[in-house]
């Protein structure tokens, strides 16, 4: 199923959604403090939720059970992204970092996307 690959550590959406992670942890550090258990813990969390669930996915070894895991990490990047739109109409970013958050996310959508795929595809021709 997951071919000569050793870990989720590995896969190029598992990368791309730490790297929108990171990101988000970078950004959040400058929200103020009225936000610290509201929009920054928000944000940090669905970063996080993105990544646990691509590594749950990963360790279930089946390919219908890690699909679903993998379409349960699309929600919080969506969730992100209107986190981002909430961060730049409340003036905490700029319209350069919002621009940057919607490219990282739109690229770790494509990505994982292009995973389900592969595993769909994968399920089809083992089944």
């Amino acid at each position: 199923m997951r071919g000569s690959l050793k870990g989720f550590e590995e896969l190029e959406c598992w990368r791309s959604a730490t790297e929108v992670r990171r990101y988000v942890t970078s950004i959040i550090k400058r929200f103020p403090a009225e936000e610290r258990f509201s929009l920054t813990d928000d944000m940090r969390r669905a970063g996080r939720s993105a990544t646990h669930n691509i590594a749950e996915g990963f360790g279930r070894f089946h390919y219908q059970e890690n699909m679903q895991f993998c379409r349960q990490s699309r929600g919080p990047l969506y969730e992100l992204l209107d986190q981002f739109i909430t961060a730049f109409d409340d003036g905490y970013i700029t319209a350069e970092e919002l621009e940057k958050g919607r490219r990282l996310i739109t690229k770790s959508l494509a990505l994982l996307n292009g995973y389900i795929n592969y595993l769909s595809r994968a399920k089809n021709n083992a089944g």
